[in-house]
């Protein structure tokens, strides 16, 4: 069952895949693979196989079933554009989303050149919102596969950031969220990377969300990460993307 979300920039999660492998620097300390692990150990059933790549038919048509419309990040623990995962089942997926025009979905990837694979013989439903994860600066170059996308919006996530990014163009980009890692072995981020991209966001009029400092405060000290917040020196700075017509 699609679960109301935790995570500040969406409302719903819903998960017709399970399951991934690591990737990049970010994967390290993977969140989704820590909660898939203990759902397996609780003896829930979507979740017998634990953290390996996995497809659900029976719950491709949950979404159909909301009566208010959300905006619902799509395979929140897993990779949607994995390899495990056939072109035939992202077909269904998207399915449903064309079938809920009401919805927005959020897909979020670090597999940025199959995404465009695929999205070279199927258009883009109007009400996708297509991302892609850079954590670290040697993974800018997904940024390049996505904006080469005419998606209802484009964005970002910089979550966990594990060092300073540097210059980044964000030329078709319409959202950046930036977060620090949490867990016990999470890596520490620096307020100065993250003043770095808010500056570049700005200059380039890009919505710029941060989500939090995770584990590690701004100050350097490790603590729960609801006591280190989300404040970036002393503000909220939550901005959403504005659709335009592309």
């Amino acid at each position: 069952m699609a679960q109301k979300s935790k995570i500040e920039w969406t409302d719903r999660t819903w998960n017709p895949v399970t399951g991934c492998t690591k990737l990049s620097v970010g994967c390290a300390h993977c969140y989704a693979e820590t909660m898939a692990n203990r759902l397996k150990a609780m003896g829930v059933g979507k979740y017998k196989n634990g953290f390996t790549p996995t497809m659900h038919d029976s719950v491709l048509d949950e979404p159909l079933k909301w009566k208010k419309p959300h905006t619902v990040f799509v395979c929140s623990m897993a990779d949607l554009f994995h390899d495990a995962v056939p072109f035939s089942f992202i077909d269904k997926i998207m399915n449903t989303i064309r079938q809920s025009p009401y919805h927005r979905y959020q897909i979020l990837t670090k597999r940025a050149e199959r995404m465009v694979e695929y999205f070279s013989s199927s258009d883009i439903p109007h009400n996708v919102w297509l991302g892609v994860t850079v954590e670290s600066s040697s993974e800018k170059t997904r940024i390049d596969s996505l904006r080469t996308l005419q998606a209802a919006i484009r964005f970002i996530s910089c979550e966990p950031l594990v060092e300073d990014l540097g210059e980044i163009d964000l030329t078709n980009i319409d959202w950046v969220i930036v977060g620090g890692e949490s867990g016990v072995s999470a890596r520490p981020m620096k307020p100065e990377w993250v003043r770095s991209i808010l500056q570049q966001a700005d200059e380039q009029e890009v919505a710029f969300f941060f989500k939090q400092w995770g584990t590690w405060g701004s100050d350097g000290i490790k603590r729960n990460k609801k006591a280190n917040g989300k404040a970036l020196d002393g503000k909220i700075i939550q901005m959403m993307p504005q659709l335009a017509m592309r």
